[in-house]
């Protein structure tokens, strides 16, 4: 069975073909500049290096990770066998840890997940990722 799934996810088109974002701004440690991921085009991607490997599943503080209103994963990453899922993003500003929000595909590819991004819904929201110092 694990064979199985080993040969599915090597042959899965989004774990093969997908953008690799290694900024270390993007981390919940950073606090620094303020940038917004506006300008991202609508693809795969995958978190890798010093900024971190996963979008966290908790609230960042806000003005963390680069930006005003940080993004989180709302939920849990899924487990390889679940394939792709549909999974929200929530931005924290405000008051609220979801004052804004917009969904995402997610896929577990065995060692790193890699998420369907798209642009956020207003700026200065960033996707952020869960460590790196």
């Amino acid at each position: 069975m694990s064979l199985l799934l080993s040969a599915s996810v090597s042959n899965s088109t989004e774990c093969n073909a997908y953008t690799t974002l290694n900024d270390a701004t993007r981390s919940v440690f950073y606090s620094g500049s303020v940038s917004c991921d506006s300008g991202l085009l609508q693809g795969w991607y995958r978190f890798d290096g010093v900024g971190g490997s996963q979008i966290p599943e908790t609230c960042p503080l806000q003005h963390s990770c680069g930006t005003h209103a940080p993004g989180w994963l709302s939920g849990t990453h899924p487990f390889v066998h679940q394939g792709t899922v549909n999974r929200t993003i929530c931005y924290h500003w405000s008051q609220g840890c979801c004052h804004w929000s917009n969904n995402v595909l997610v896929r577990n590819c065995g060692s790193f997940y890699v998420y369907r991004l798209e642009r956020p819904p207003v700026c200065s929201l960033r996707y952020c990722t869960d460590w790196g110092k």
